[in-house]
């Protein structure tokens, strides 16, 4: 999963984080906050690098604009989904002490895209089955009743 500044600088421009090395996830519904999803990655560790100088990072997901009812479920089965191929991956090959998440066994990413549409005009919308004209008036607006009906 990358996420892409808004505004990016010369110091930070993306976070890639591999699905394969995220711990620790939980999805909080904080009372006087915006719902969220917090965690921990483990740093990829390039080749030929001591792995002590990469750290482990939190991270946390915020929902400030709703969205969390159609991200969180996407998300924690597709978690669940990249461990248990992985676990899998892992058993079929010799064990090995450190698994590259660009080399593990492919995840099911491919088939959750066949049923779900990403908005051309809106990728911050995932519809988890085509969207027709009238799901798109679904939104209600509530009027006022005249006091005469």
């Amino acid at each position: 999963m990358v996420f892409v500044s808004k505004k990016p600088d010369g110091v930070f421009t993306a976070f890639d984080m591999p699905l394969l090395y995220v711990h620790g996830e939980k999805f909080n519904q904080p009372v006087f906050f915006c719902n969220n999803i917090a965690g921990q990655v483990e740093p990829v560790v390039p080749e030929n690098q001591p792995a002590a100088l990469y750290s482990v990072h939190s991270f946390k997901i915020l929902f400030k604009d709703g969205g969390c009812g159609t991200f969180v479920p996407l998300f924690f089965n597709l978690l669940s989904s990249v461990r248990r191929y992985n676990q899998q991956f892992q058993q079929a090959n010799a064990p090995q002490a450190h698994v590259d998440p660009l080399q593990a066994a492919q995840t099911p990413v491919d088939e959750m895209m066949r049923h779900a549409y990403v908005d051309p005009n809106d990728p911050t919308r995932i519809f988890l089955q085509q969207p027709t004209p009238e799901s798109q008036l679904r939104r209600r607006t509530y009027q006022p009743q005249a006091a005469n009906q």
